[in-house]
């Protein structure tokens, strides 16, 4: 997954006025209890960050 599809799917998630945001106020565990934003600074792989928003949020596997 590339930056810009992680983006993507954010958008469809949280609708593209919040999903920017979202990233870089949301805190998660599971990143280490980083933010979205700052887990992709820090080089995770966006597929990787997407996983942990998407468990987060309870999202349903249409948008895994």
């Amino acid at each position: 997954m590339r930056h810009t599809e992680f983006w993507e799917r954010m958008d469809i998630a949280l609708g593209g006025a919040s999903a920017r945001s979202w990233a870089t106020l949301t805190v998660l565990s599971g990143l280490g209890g980083r933010t979205p934003q700052e887990a992709l600074d820090a080089g995770i792989a966006p597929k990787q960050v997407w996983a942990e928003v998407h468990r987060f949020l309870g999202l349903p596997a249409t948008l895994a």
